[in-house]
């Protein structure tokens, strides 16, 4: 067949292929032809998802226009409500579309910052959605990823799904976005996918196997899988703590470069994403837009500033909104400590034999302050520190070693003054027996934490299971299992001790309050990060924020270890930063743990003064601590000498009130205009009630056996259903976890409201349960138990038909919905019209419409007011007129006239979006001065493939869909509704 065969070819269209009818989710245009991705429909392939190529199957499509018109005598033209909103649902909503669809009718109760970066995601001024979320530690960028990702499957461009995350964040981020969005991603780990591949041949890839999987980048960066990632195609990838896969060269950065080529949209997350080196920002800046990196290495800052969306707790358009969801955090609790005799005697052979002796070696100068650290840490960590050391065999060290290893063995539980401030601390915020006070308590030594274990538990004599330790050491599954236990309110752990492998993207503020550094980090960033676990969107109480600061009781002592000196002050920059800025990287600008490490050793060893080395947040506000300012340097040109550009690129949300540098992508400070309710009916459970209804003949209630699925519907904005065998199907591409524990295949609870959806989600976190999934699963506009419920109803009706239903016209009223889109099959307009007999008939001269047609901006408001509700009032048998067919022939005529216009004009915006990116892609081979390295010629690489992206997104075909005939009811009236509710 040639392609002028396959012009109705778009999403939503039912074919033929292999004697089975399937409905078409996506066309992409290929060099001999189309490929088509499509669910099954008739009984054999019900479920089943496959691809198709018109080059090679025999495929007949079902024109939509050639439809009959059959009465609906179903009770308040059930049947036809059902199938205009199956048909709407089933239809992606354009590319483009400036409106949220689906994002605020989820489980998230969004803030209008959040909306705004959803909505700059989805932006028409994208080539396509790739972004970098760089908002601050706690304001939710998780719900952000969960609202882009719903719109983008709203607009058909979310059916493959992948999401990367670390480890120990895997299950957190899988529970968010199934519980809250209804979007359910498979968890692979290595074994998993081993698991996978042994159900497929050897020559099938194991990541097409699920659509939409969650893998840590620990698993995926494995070079073994290098080679199936790249041959695999995704519509979104999203890579969590993005700065984990900056450096060039290691296997982190090889699995981003090689997952950004693969998908369309591309969302990477990261509250810290410059690390302090300049080649890792642009490796960020090169994933989502080859041309932000000149060849010279410069970077296109006005590109630059397009791909960053920014904010902070304190930006104007978060503090304004957070109110009470997000307590403000007081001011840091600095615990001095005398230090005892014991403590006292360390210190003092730990200045005087090592930090104050002159070292030989670059290495022998750094070791005294590991011993520092391991001090101001715990006996433990010191007594590790000295025996590594010992292990050396380095003569001249050995009796300081010892003699220091003897003294710190003097120091016990029992005598420490630093752990007995911790105990006394504890009790003071009511942490004991019987108590639901929480806390945790971070340190980056794991003989720290493990000694903290067995000492708290025994001197506050907590029971079994109340204090327990997670580190790096533990397995995924036993540090998600920590987390999770930690988050409940029915589990017995009160205290948990931890190191900084939680202090990255790990949410513990849900049951607690209180945090305590009992070492504290030489970072700021490490500081600011423990910080958020805490202090973050969701925060109801005042986060408090402890450190215990050891001082020795001779001043000279004092004086070399430093902790009072330089570690006291830093806790208090943290804060002001915090509250002035809303992050505190820029102090030191080296947006680095390790590089301010160095830095702050350097203070120690009073090779540096303090104050050069940490700005004040008010140097930073003025611009006094920063170099020239970029708002110097014309929008037109790109930068060299990158580090303070990328600086102040980042800090630009701090200082854009103050007039600083540069702003990030611009963002809407007034509020965001929610999504409207695009439905027919008032709640997601009256569409589930009416699509089981036609589904089971009004016999869901009844058992499997008795060909039901024993449906209950409870007062309490609750339903239960027992899932057929088809429906159990669909659970294999669920979070398993989820399936298991809640045994959903046996007996399915939905919440029907975001009301009770939230208390059921409360309750798994507080105690319901021994995991966090939540009994009953809040049914949301995406939810795969509508579309199976749906799509089992749409089966009754044959694909050639159209229903007629009566309504507040004045004559036989034609609705339809045209589309035009891409050669991708990508939705770029979705139109709907009504069409009438005109005043000269339908047989009329050629020039002359036979019709007259009216366009609706919103359709569902229109079938609203011609009375198309839940309260309709069918009367029975009528008929339908003669000319019906007439009528439709000369509609679907006039519609293609009229959407002609419409391809015109999205027609000179893809020509608009080319010639800009034209210009960038010449500006770019202009600034190439004949280069040819690896990264060179692979930028060309991706260079072209976003060419020719572009290209196939210019709009290419048309369809036009007839959907239902409305006929005059002499019973009904228009009305005027005054909102859409009232209208459905």
């Amino acid at each position: 067949m040639s392609a002028s065969d396959f012009s109705q070819l778009a999403p939503g269209v039912t074919i033929s292929c292999r004697d089975e009818h399937w409905l078409v989710s996506n066309v992409t245009r290929t060099t001999d032809g189309f490929r088509i991705r499509a669910r099954g429909v008739s009984d054999y392939v019900r479920d089943t998802t496959a691809t198709f190529f018109t080059a090679l199957d025999g495929i007949e499509v079902f024109d939509p226009a050639n439809v009959t018109v059959t009465p609906d005598e179903s009770s308040h033209f059930r049947h036809t409500r059902l199938w205009l909103e199956s048909t709407l649902r089933r239809t992606p909503v354009p590319l483009y579309q400036k409106q949220l669809e689906v994002a605020t009718d989820m489980l998230a109760d969004p803030l209008d910052y959040q909306l705004s970066a959803v909505k700059s995601a989805l932006s028409d001024e994208r080539i396509r959605p790739r972004v970098l979320l760089a908002d601050a530690v706690g304001l939710g960028k998780t719900l952000e990823i969960g609202m882009i990702l719903a719109e983008l499957i709203r607009r058909g461009r979310g059916e493959r799904i992948l999401v990367v995350t670390p480890k120990h964040v895997m299950e957190q981020f899988q529970q968010e976005l199934w519980t809250r969005f209804a979007i359910p991603l498979v968890r692979l780990d290595s074994q998993g996918i081993q698991k996978v591949r042994q159900k497929l041949p050897a020559s099938k890839n194991p990541f097409t196997y699920f659509p939409r999987v969650i893998v840590s980048m620990d698993t995926l960066k494995a070079p073994k899988y290098r080679a199936q990632l790249e041959k695999v195609r995704w519509d979104a990838v999203v890579i969590d703590e993005i700065h984990n896969a900056t450096n060039a060269g290691s296997q982190n950065n090889e699995l981003a470069r090689t997952l950004a080529p693969t998908t369309e949209s591309l969302i990477l997350a990261s509250a810290t994403p410059h690390n302090g080196r300049e080649d890792s920002f642009k490796e960020i800046l090169r994933l989502l837009d080859p041309l932000s990196v000149l060849p010279d290495g410069s970077i296109d800052m006005e590109a630059a500033k397009k791909l960053i969306i920014r904010r902070h707790r304190n930006s104007p358009e978060v503090a304004s909104v957070v109110g009470e969801k997000w307590a403000k955090r007081g001011e840091p609790r600095n615990i001095l400590v005398d230090a005892s005799p014991e403590e006292n005697a360390v210190a003092r052979a730990i200045a005087e034999d090592w930090v104050n002796t002159p070292a030989t070696t670059a290495n022998d100068r750094l070791f005294p302050w590991t011993l520092v650290k391991a001090f101001l840490s715990s006996p433990a960590a010191l007594e590790e520190s000295i025996t590594a050391r010992q292990k050396l065999e380095k003569p001249k060290e050995q009796d300081k070693l010892d003699r220091l290893k003897e003294l710190n063995s003097k120091v016990t539980e029992e005598n420490s003054n630093k752990f007995a401030a911790l105990i006394d601390y504890l009790m003071d915020i009511g942490v004991k027996k019987g108590s639901e006070r929480r806390v945790v308590i971070f340190s980056e030594r794991v003989a720290t934490l493990q000694w903290l274990q067995e000492n708290i538990a025994k001197h506050l004599k907590l029971p079994k299971g109340a204090v327990k330790v997670m580190h790096g050491g533990l397995s995924d599954s036993d540090q998600l299992a920590l987390i999770d236990e930690f988050k409940r309110t029915d589990t017995p752990l009160r205290v948990l001790i931890t190191g900084d492998v939680a202090s990255e993207g790990v949410n513990l503020h849900a049951q607690c309050h209180h945090l305590v550094h009992y070492d504290i980090p030489w970072s700021l960033i490490r500081i600011q990060q423990r910080n958020g676990r805490i202090d973050r969107y969701g925060q109801e109480h005042e986060p408090e924020i402890t450190s215990l600061l050891l001082d020795p009781k001779d001043a000279e002592v004092a004086d070399s270890i430093g902790e009072l000196r330089v570690l006291t002050r830093l806790i208090d920059r943290e804060y002001s930063a915090n509250q002035l800025l809303g992050d505190a990287a820029p102090l030191m600008g080296k947006h680095n743990p390790k590089a301010e490490e160095d830095e702050i050793r350097a203070v120690l060893m009073h090779d540096r003064d303090f104050d050069e080395v940490v700005a004040s947040p008010e140097e930073v506000l003025t611009g006094a601590h920063a170099k020239p300012a970029l708002v110097d340097i014309p929008a037109e040109t790109p930068t060299s000498g990158l580090g303070d550009d990328i600086w102040q690129l980042l800090v630009a949300a701090a200082v854009e009130d103050t007039g600083g540098a540069v702003e990030t992508e611009s963002l809407p400070s007034e509020p965001t205009q929610r999504s409207a309710h695009h439905s027919l009916y008032r709640a997601e459970k009256d569409y589930l009630d009416d699509a089981l209804v036609e589904a089971f003949h009004d016999e869901a209630d009844k058992s499997l056996n008795a060909g039901g699925v024993a449906y209950e519907s409870h007062d309490n904005d609750i339903v239960e259903l027992t899932p057929p065998r088809d429906l159990r199907r669909r659970f294999d591409y669920l979070p398993q976890d989820y399936v298991s524990y809640r045994k959903v295949t046996e007996r399915l609870m939905l919440a029907t409201s975001q009301r009770r959806g939230n208390q059921h989600l409360k309750a798994a976190r507080e105690g319901d349960s021994e995991k966090s999934w939540p009994r009953a699963h809040y049914l949301g506009p995406l939810h795969p138990v509508s579309e199976w419920a749906a799509d089992r109803a749409l089966i009754n009706m044959p694909q050639s038909e159209i229903p007629a239903a009566l309504g507040a016209v004045d004559k036989p009223t034609l609705l339809l919905m045209g589309t035009l889109t891409n050669s991708r099959g990508q939705v770029l307009s979705r139109t709907f019209l009504t069409a009438t007999e005109g005043p000269f008939g339908f047989d009329v001269p050629a020039g002359l419409q036979a019709v007259d047609v009216e366009f609706h901006e919103d359709v569902y408001a229109w079938l609203g007011r011609i009375g198309l509700t839940a309260n309709a009032i069918n009367p029975g048998k009528f008929a339908v007129p003669d000319d019906a067919d007439q009528l439709i022939a000369a509609a679907v005529e006039a519609a293609h006239t009229n959407l002609s216009m419409v391809k015109n004009t999205n027609l000179e915006q893809a020509q608009s979006r080319i010639a800009g990116w034209q210009h960038r892609a010449n500006t770019w081979q202009q600034a190439n001065s004949g280069q040819q390295t690896v990264k060179i010629k692979d930028t060309k690489r991706l260079i072209h493939q976003d060419e020719e992206l572009l290209k196939s997104m210019a709009p290419e075909r048309s369809l036009v869909r007839p959907l239902a005939l409305i006929l005059p009811d002499t019973t009904a009236t228009a009305h005027t509704y005054s909102n859409e509710a009232e209208a459905r």
